[in-house]
């Protein structure tokens, strides 16, 4: 797997990554808040992606991404804006590798890392992982915060950063 700045061909991707997730977090491959801030995090380059490093895998099209993230670079709040792993990959260190990455080209300390996910309660919590993941990376559950827009419980993660 390779990880690198997303580039406008990879929008589609972006796009089949959000439809196996709708389910858990609301409409997004026919909204166009959502195609709106992909191709604006992919034009002031906070997109990454990952991919399969098989010189045959993929159509080069950017329509097979194994994962894809959207950051915010605000020291000194940093905000996961959005990551999605694919189905197939998950569990195979897709997210963690996106988020070294982003950690690595954007993240300085001292400061905190924030990501809104599922509250304990949603259906999400359990199935997607989402929540063990981000404790596993030293995130922190925080406060509660308003629902996501399928109406299932959202919370903050936040990470502390030091210089």
């Amino acid at each position: 797997m390779m990880i690198g700045l997303a580039r406008e061909q990879d929008f589609e991707g972006f796009l089949g990554l959000a439809a196996q997730v709708e389910h858990w977090f609301g409409p997004m491959v026919e909204d166009a808040g959502f195609h709106d801030a992909v191709r604006e995090h992919i034009r002031r380059k906070t997109a990454l992606v990952a991919v399969p490093s098989a010189p045959d895998a993929g159509t080069g099209a950017g329509t097979d991404l194994l994962g894809g993230l959207l950051f915010g670079a605000d020291a000194p709040v940093h905000h996961v804006h959005w990551l999605v792993v694919s189905q197939q990959a998950r569990t195979g260190g897709v997210g963690r590798a996106l988020m070294r990455d982003a950690m690595r080209r954007w993240v300085r300390g001292p400061g905190h890392i924030e990501v809104v996910t599922f509250g304990a309660d949603h259906p999400g919590a359990v199935a997607s992982g989402a929540r063990v993941f981000y404790e596993r990376l030293g995130f922190t559950p925080a406060e509660t915060v308003a629902p996501g827009p399928e109406g299932g419980s959202r919370q903050l993660f936040r990470r502390t950063l030091t210089a």
